[in-house]
């Protein structure tokens, strides 16, 4: 089995990673999102090579608008970095999030103990950012079955899942994880932390200037 991170040399859970690549950023002028770059990298690249860290046994990304480009620069990846990197299309993206959150749930194959959904426009969260949420959901409090960081009052972003609680949440025809954790608070293990990458993400202009970012 892989464990959670091979620079936290945990324990031996296996991880899987959702990523939510599908909108349309229509507040950026209808722009794909995930392949905005900063530094000369887009941010699909930055987060596969920060999730490579953590050996993940499965990577699915949801594509919708744009899927030929990323699912483009999801290839590349897949080979440049020896990832399992695999994606699903949204046929119906303008549905909204939550339709590509469904999706990808119903889509997972792998025998994973542990899945982190992520955004693809998160472009301050990193491999320690990562590996702090993983720490996190390692040291619970065992009843809990989701680690959710908040940032003063604001849910971020990514959050992890145990493989339970999504089977769980697939029980409930077209049930997904924002409601189902409404829902059921118990479940919920809160991360206060005041680091602003997990809420921090690219909606406008003035937000692509304030994290150097630019399009592909």
């Amino acid at each position: 089995m892989t464990s959670l991170g091979k620079q936290s040399g945990s324990s031996n859970l296996r991880l899987a990673v959702l990523l939510l690549a599908a909108g349309e950023g229509s507040r950026l002028g209808s722009t794909p999102k995930a392949l905005l770059h900063k530094d000369g990298q887009s941010l699909l690249s930055h987060f596969s090579h920060s999730i490579k860290a953590f050996s993940p046994i499965e990577f699915l990304v949801v594509t919708g608008f744009y899927a030929d480009v990323i699912e483009s620069e999801l290839a590349k990846l897949k080979a440049d970095l020896d990832l399992p990197i695999e994606y699903i299309r949204n046929p119906q993206p303008e549905l909204g999030q939550a339709s590509s959150v469904r999706l990808g749930l119903e889509a997972l194959k792998s025998a994973y103990d542990v899945l982190l959904i992520a955004l693809c426009d998160q472009p301050l969260v990193g491999s320690i950012e990562i590996n702090v949420l993983l720490q996190q959901f390692k040291q619970r409090d065992q009843q809990k079955e989701v680690l959710l960081p908040m940032v003063g009052k604001q849910r971020g972003n990514p959050v992890v899942f145990s493989a339970k609680v999504i089977a769980d949440i697939l029980a409930i025809p077209q049930m997904v994880c924002r409601p189902f954790m409404d829902q059921h608070p118990e479940l919920v293990q809160i991360f206060a932390t005041d680091d602003q990458a997990y809420i921090a993400d690219v909606d406008t202009e003035s937000e692509l200037s304030q994290f150097g970012l630019k399009r592909f």
